[in-house]
């Protein structure tokens, strides 16, 4: 039988079932997704890898006929998985993954290397809920400029501040700021040899648990050396939505664009689509119920 769920969090009651049967059955999801499919029920992997982690659970018709069909797959009696699905109080939102961080950046990278011990668990506290981003292309064809507006809800009580990772595209010691209209200056840390820096944004005052917050803050580079392709955003915990607008100087338009996104740093776009610009020379990117993964624009320049 499956291992007890965890008595000190209903909400997670599902998942830990649904994780000890896949495994006491030695089932992949995979071979879970195909049962389903043959029943005419379609989800993604990654659907179901939330399910298992407990970073959503089935809430939708089609998705409570999809558990009621795993059951006996699972070696379940019927009602076994269902009855443990709890309806989740407002603003509840999934805990910390360490491991899904790492799945979005893959194994050592960049932004491991920079931030060290402290990587698995970056901002661990809290959940971004809406992050809107304008990037700025200027003459030299460079990123110069990112105004983000980020909010975000506490996962815990005295939650006191937001860290953002930016890798740039080129560096120039002394070259890049941090502006924040609203609020205390950001603590900020560079590594010129990875074209990285860091930025933590306290809040006004310490969050208590399911509080939220905005953070504004604009980033930007004097730099005139180097050229930009894309600009990404990097997301570890579903979002509901993300706004990128990408705006280009009248002197550096691209001949194409087009927007992507990937599960993983370093593995192909899943999803690639071309990306007019409008009479600004501003193209955008707005999905919403973001699922972890890069997000990004990337252009093409004609010479």
């Amino acid at each position: 039988m499956p291992t007890a769920p965890h008595a000190d969090d209903p909400n997670l009651m599902f998942a830990t079932a649904f994780k000890a049967a896949l495994r006491q059955r030695g089932l992949p999801l995979d071979h879970v997704r195909d049962h389903l499919q043959a029943h005419g029920i379609s989800l993604s992997l990654a659907t179901l890898s939330y399910w298992q982690s407990g970073r959503s659970q089935p809430e939708r018709p089609r998705s409570l006929r999809a558990v009621d069909l795993m059951e006996p797959l699972l070696g379940l009696p019927g009602g076994a998985l269902r009855s443990l699905l709890r309806r989740r109080p407002r603003g509840w939102v999934p805990p910390h993954d360490p491991v899904a961080v790492r799945g979005v950046y893959g194994e050592n990278s960049d932004v491991e290397k920079v931030l060290g011990d402290a990587f698995p668990h970056l901002n661990a506290g809290l959940r971004r809920l809406v992050v809107h981003e304008t990037v700025n292309v200027n003459e030299y064809r460079l990123i110069d400029e990112i105004r983000v507006t980020v909010a975000v809800r506490a996962v815990h009580d005295d939650a006191g501040h937001l860290t953002a990772v930016h890798t740039l595209d080129s560096w120039k010691a002394g070259a890049v700021d941090f502006t924040v209209p609203h609020g205390p200056p950001p603590s900020v840390r560079f590594r010129p040899e990875m074209n990285c820096v860091i930025a933590d944004f306290p809040f006004t005052r310490r969050l208590a648990r399911n509080e939220t917050a905005v953070v504004e803050y604009t980033l930007r580079s004097t730099s005139t050396e180097g050229i930009s392709h894309q600009h990404e955003r990097r997301i570890t915990t579903p979002l509901q939505s993300y706004l990128l607008q990408v705006r280009f100087h009248p002197l550096a338009v691209p001949s194409k664009c087009w927007h992507y996104y990937r599960r993983q740093l370093g593995i192909k776009p899943l999803s690639r689509q071309f990306a007019p610009l409008d009479e600004s020379r501003t193209t955008h990117l707005l999905p919403t119920k973001c699922p972890p993964g890069a997000y990004g624009i990337e252009w093409q320049w004609t010479d």
